[in-house]
């Protein structure tokens, strides 16, 4: 399999705290976890955006379902542990896949080429109605793509 960080060993807590620290360098406030049955699921986050001049709602969420059902498909011979194992693996991968693309988004920003309702545009969250700007896009809520 040729997934970054497919066999990471890093759990999801520590995952989860690098990319608290990363969004603090970039200046954001009110950082909080979002949890599924005990399960780690997102994190969401204030940023000020100096051009707008507002305060910005962010969600990041780790895919980790669909990293587990990339990674059971894989699964050979399973035995009686092996989907406990994998969903635990699920969780470390999908973390720390998203902890590695935190890093490179805020980089981006501290080094000035990139601002940062640039890089999380996306991730844009309405806390109402508990969606992101993609996830309004991509059902056709929101209208942004040519037809």
């Amino acid at each position: 399999m040729n997934i970054k960080n497919y066999t990471s060993t890093v759990d999801a807590s520590r995952s989860m705290a690098k990319i608290e620290e990363l969004l603090v360098e970039i200046g954001a406030t009110n950082i909080n976890k979002q949890y599924a049955d005990k399960i780690s699921t997102g994190i969401t986050f204030l940023l000020f955006d100096q051009q707008l001049q507002q305060t910005l709602p962010f969600h990041l969420k780790a895919q980790v379902e669909e990293c587990f059902t990339i990674l059971w498909k894989d699964v050979k011979r399973p035995r009686p542990d092996t989907r406990t194992i994998l969903r635990q693996q699920a969780s470390k991968t999908a973390w720390k896949i998203l902890s590695d693309w935190t890093e490179i988004q805020c980089s981006m920003i501290l080094l000035g080429q990139a601002k940062p309702l640039q890089m999380f545009l996306p991730f844009m969250y309405d806390t109402k109605n508990n969606e992101t700007l993609f996830d309004k896009v991509s059902t056709g809520k929101v209208k942004l793509l040519p037809q």
